[in-house]
């Protein structure tokens, strides 16, 4: 999108980034971002973490370049995102997750458009895990098992589904209710199943699951590693600090582990981090990151009866890959306000 096409900057809330960012759109962009990544065709500088204690919260600044597609699927994209985590919100009846995405263009810097970053990340993010579930998980997984059934644990089951014909969903929150409301609000949406249920333990909600996705503050771990079927895959996505472990380090000792970047995964993800700094593990244990999957550097899955394991922290050129496909179907859609900007 050239500033010169652009009459004023493009405001998309909530609503109109659902409407413009389907999940299998988001899949695709999101599967553009891991590949132009792992291949050196973007730019994405290290996080900047913003610590706020009184709240027990954390603010991230993101931003990142893309280039854009050799086939013109997907055009270059500049953004930053901010987006805050505040668990405390939850009391005043608002999202834990807080952020917006700037978008400028490539070519001048002008401002093109702000998306709503909670609903971006949580698309995106979804998005991430279908691609790595894509990849990894076998192509006869039917069953898929959620645990956290906050924003994130709904993309989980969206892109999931988008990329596996899944006949049962299992969804564990440790808060009451949470996981039932999730169940009615999700069950028949798009390609996901009616079949949706929910359960108070995570044992009952894995013990059958061929996908298990985590997605969660991570206050302690989720599950047993003997609940686990043999042949699962994980997409382990909550997670985000050194101090964080979602996952038992006896399941991570055992998979095939990939990540969406090395360095931020080995140097931000507590379930990776904590099994190392036991001896239990080596870096060299993350075998490599999804992109060089796509990029046919790395098998995958080797056996049917293995564990694979998908560890996300987030990346910044998922957002613009992303922020450039919701942006370009709005165009077209003549979806989101436009405010002049000068």
């Amino acid at each position: 999108m050239a500033y010169k096409e652009q009459i004023g900057v493009r405001i998309l809330n909530r609503e109109a980034v659902l409407a413009a960012l389907p999940m299998e759109v988001a899949v695709e962009a999101v599967r553009w971002a891991y590949r132009a990544w792992s291949a050196g065709q973007a730019q994405m500088p290290q996080r900047i973490h913003l610590e706020l204690p009184e709240q027990e919260a954390v603010s991230l600044f993101m931003p990142a370049f893309v280039s854009g597609s050799p086939e013109g699927g997907f055009a270059p994209a500049l953004t930053v995102k901010a987006v805050s985590i505040f668990p405390k919100n939850a009391a005043c009846g608002l999202p834990a997750i807080q952020g917006a995405v700037l978008a400028l263009d490539p070519q001048t810097g002008a401002c093109l458009a702000l998306l709503d970053g909670a609903t971006l990340t949580a698309l995106r993010t979804g998005a991430g895990s279908g691609v790595a579930s894509d990849l990894l998980a076998r192509p006869e997984a039917a069953t898929l098992a959620v645990l956290g059934a906050g924003a994130q644990g709904a993309t989980q089951v969206e892109g999931v589904c988008a990329v596996r014909s899944i006949r049962t969903v299992w969804i564990h929150d440790h808060t009451p209710g949470k996981a039932e409301d999730l169940a009615a609000k999700l069950a028949g949406r798009g390609r996901i199943p009616m079949d949706i249920r929910s359960t108070p333990t995570a044992a009952e909600a894995i013990q059958d699951a061929d996908i298990v996705c985590t997605a969660t503050p991570a206050g302690a771990i989720l599950f047993a590693d003997a609940d686990l079927k043999p042949g699962v895959h994980i997409n382990a996505i909550g997670s985000f600090r050194p101090t964080q472990q979602e996952l038992p380090s006896t399941t991570v000792v055992r998979a095939r582990v990939f990540v969406d970047s090395r360095h931020d995964a080995l140097s931000e993800a507590g379930d990776l981090i904590q099994p190392i700094e036991a001896g239990l593990i080596t870096p060299e244990h993350v075998l490599g990151e999804v992109g060089d999957l796509l990029l046919h550097r790395l098998p995958g899955r080797q056996s049917a009866e293995e564990i694979t394991l998908f560890k996300s922290v987030g990346l910044a050129v998922q957002d613009a890959a992303a922020a450039s496909a919701a942006l370009a179907r709005a165009e077209a859609l003549g979806i989101g306000q436009i405010v002049a900007w000068d």
